[in-house]
């Protein structure tokens, strides 16, 4: 009899570490409830899929040191933080720079984008020379107190840092900004709807 309780409790261990993995699925994607940059521990804010029309996208999650509801309290969280952004479709690179670059100019004032479009460029001349994104392909554009905004295409950094914690406001803003890329996803994102 004392076996049958240990091996239910076993059981029921596994169980409680099998569902307490962290990991949330949008679209078939794993993206793990917490992740590190920098040495700083962050916290999934909430994820979604980008919709174009009727086509998903990408999945992007957005991780922070705590919780944030609106852009202004994601700019204003501490530490680092990181948007992850997994392909739902193949998709041309220099379209996709392209888009951010739209959605940055979309969400700024006229002067503060012409500030930085040195940065822009950049950004797209990294895409363009990627050429293609595939489905299943992640980056990941963090930002880290001190270095700048960091950009990883298929596990690889691109270049050195945006220094300008203004470029990772604006890039934040394609997300979250008054016009974003996707209302639904930008609610995700913000923990606002599931």
């Amino acid at each position: 009899m004392v076996k049958f309780w240990i091996r239910l409790l076993t059981a029921v261990l596994i169980l409680f570490a099998c569902l307490g993995t962290g990991a949330v699925e949008v679209a078939g994607v794993k993206l793990d409830d917490g992740t590190e940059v920098a040495g700083s521990k962050l916290v999934l804010n909430g994820a979604g899929i980008r919709y174009k029309a009727v086509f998903k996208v990408y999945v992007a999650g957005l991780y922070l040191s705590r919780k944030a509801d609106t852009l202004e309290a994601v700019t204003a969280a501490p530490g680092p933080k990181r948007i992850r952004v997994t392909m739902l479709r193949d998709i041309d690179s220099a379209e996709l720079g392209k888009l951010f670059s739209r959605g940055m100019q979309d969400n700024m004032d006229k002067s503060v984008f012409s500030k930085l479009i040195p940065g822009v460029l950049r950004m797209s001349n990294i895409f363009s020379e990627i050429k293609k994104l595939n489905t299943g392909d992640t980056f990941t554009v963090d930002w880290v107190p001190g270095s700048g905004t960091v950009l990883t295409v298929k596990g690889k950094v691109q270049g050195e840092p945006f220094k300008e914690p203004e470029f990772f406001n604006a890039l934040m803003s394609i997300w979250l900004g008054h016009s974003p890329a996707d209302w639904q996803l930008k609610e995700q994102l913000l923990g606002q709807k599931t």
